[in-house]
């Protein structure tokens, strides 16, 4: 025994630990305005724990870190995202704050054709603090992801994601997706610690789009600019594809790499962010060459964009593998419809005129 009570067993290391707020979604039955639709199914949202979902069903060892209400719909997270294979034993349990929940129509989220009711102000999550988290649980990983709508939930949350990517001997990779969302920033000193927090990162992921809207940054070159620190500065631009920035790849020299996204035919345009981080970290754990952990994001985000939902099932390991190794002009050919994942039927749904 200690002051601080029992001695624990070390945690086991895992390929990635994520940590953020998960919170029950309710999707619409039907199209309509949220004050229309007469009723709901429920299913589970939250960037890291997406990430750590997909990375869990591409056969990587994941731990989920957060903090839920002692309620039934923290039940229905962590066994819903403990279902997944990801490691939920460092999950807290609050017995004063309830567990987030949001409405969303069935409206791309990404433009003004949705609505979005947020009920998670003073949630379990929202008081994630240094103080109340598992650190050693979340240090015990090869690749700690992170993303900036924690930062925005709370001081206390801010506060713990800066001391996670402050500099510390034997901390691990750190993974961290801007993720904006300006409505979370809505009361505090606005949105500016999001820059300091991507400089502390090893991987930054950020849409062209995102870093203009925060940063006033156009193009990738000026988010590379403005991010001089990280060893991998990824810069999503949308259907054109993406760039990645890296040092140390290779020869060791500096690269700049661009990878056009396939053609997909769209389900829902939910989740592919998180999935493309997935994607690209499943390869970097891997090893995999720049161009591969590009094309292993865009064909992770692709399985997002042909389900509907947030969270789809990556393709098989060596279907992915198979699709990635494309020369170049077979590449830039395909296009990806719902059901391509399936390998047994990639000759019906992977189309390479």
């Amino acid at each position: 025994m200690t002051a601080e009570g029992p001695v624990r067993a070390a945690p086991d290391v895992v390929d990635v630990v994520a940590l953020g707020e998960s919170m029950v979604t309710f999707l619409p039955t039907r199209p309509g305005r949220l004050a229309d639709v007469p009723s709901f199914d429920r299913a589970i949202g939250g960037a890291e724990s997406n990430v750590a979902c997909v990375l869990a069903a591409a056969g990587h060892s994941a731990r989920w870190v957060s903090r839920v209400g002692a309620d039934g719909f923290g039940d229905h997270l962590v066994e819903t995202i403990g279902g997944y294979g990801v490691d939920v034993s460092s999950v807290r349990r609050d017995p004063a704050r309830p567990t987030g929940v949001y409405f969303r129509t069935a409206g791309d989220r990404a433009t003004d054709a949705h609505e979005v009711a947020y009920y998670r102000a003073g949630s379990a999550a929202s008081a994630m603090s240094v103080e109340n988290v598992d650190l050693a649980a979340v240090r015990a990983a090869r690749v700690l992801h992170l993303s900036g709508i924690t930062p925005a939930l709370s001081a206390e949350c801010l506060a713990l994601v800066r001391a996670l990517t402050a500099p510390r001997p034997g901390r691990p990779l750190v993974s961290f997706d801007v993720n904006h969302r300006p409505g979370l920033w809505r009361g505090t000193d606005g949105p500016g610690p999001l820059l300091e927090l991507a400089r502390g990162a090893d991987a930054v992921f950020v849409g062209e789009d995102e870093a203009q809207e925060v940063w006033g940054l156009r193009g990738a070159h000026a988010v590379r600019a403005a991010l001089p620190g990280p060893r991998t500065v990824v810069v999503k631009q949308g259907g054109r594809g993406a760039t990645v920035f890296a040092r140390g790849a290779g020869d060791g020299g500096p690269t700049v790499t661009f990878v056009p996204a396939p053609r997909v035919d769209v389900v829902a345009a939910v989740g592919a962010g998180d999935a493309f981080a997935a994607g690209f970290l499943s390869a970097t754990l891997r090893g995999l060459p720049v161009r591969d952990r590009l094309r292993h994001g865009h064909l992770t985000a692709a399985a997002a964009l042909t389900v509907h939902g947030d969270l789809a099932a990556p393709p098989a390991r060596g279907h992915a593998d198979r699709l990635a190794a494309l020369d170049d002009p077979a590449w830039e050919r395909l296009r990806l419809g719902p059901g391509w994942t399936d390998a047994s039927r990639a000759d019906e749904e992977v189309h390479t005129p």
